[in-house]
């Protein structure tokens, strides 16, 4: 009776992580997001990269809807593009000053060190902009909240390992608007 019972919740808890591997991820992505962009392009290129379902809300913003398999890969893919982005950003000669860029699974935190002398008299903090935008972009897909989204570069000195600056985005690139 014992093995019985045993079997039977084992396999209960078989049905309900396959059912659960089933359902669908919803996304609403916001507004700010898609500004100047065409409702039925947004949604057949949606359709197009294998989201089964888009909803266009009347506040400007898009539900996505897909599997779960769709969504971890859209997550892994984007992942890859954002280290790959950390990488190219590390060893370009057109960012001269940083040195290092390292990341926080979840891209809610950048740490850039860099060589302060070239770097504030440089353009180099413009990479700074790329990887918040990427930070933002990961965790809204990844189903955070817009008011609660948010990616903080944080730039420190090779040599002394003091923070030279700390940016949050969206909230600077907001107050820069103003």
């Amino acid at each position: 009776m014992k093995k019985f019972l045993l079997m039977m919740i084992i396999m209960l808890i078989g049905v309900v992580v396959v059912a659960c591997g089933k359902e669908d991820v919803e996304i609403t992505l916001p507004a700010s997001m898609f500004k100047d962009q065409d409702a039925d392009t947004i949604i057949s290129e949606a359709k197009k990269d294998g989201v089964e379902d888009v909803v266009s809300n009347s506040d400007g913003s898009f539900t996505y809807k897909m599997s779960k398999a769709k969504h971890k890969e859209m997550l892994e893919e984007m992942k890859t593009s954002i280290l790959g982005t950390i990488e190219e950003t590390k060893t370009s000669e057109e960012f001269a000053s940083i040195e290092e860029i390292t990341s926080n699974k979840d891209f809610t935190e950048f740490t850039m060190v860099v060589e302060k002398g070239k770097f504030e008299s440089s353009f180099d903090g413009f990479a700074a902009m790329g990887l918040g935008i990427s930070g933002i972009y990961y965790q809204t897909f990844n189903g955070v909240k817009e008011d609660k989204v948010k990616a903080t570069i944080i730039v420190k000195d090779k040599e002394s390992g003091e923070t030279i600056d700390t940016i949050v985005y969206p909230d600077d690139l907001n107050q820069q608007n103003k």
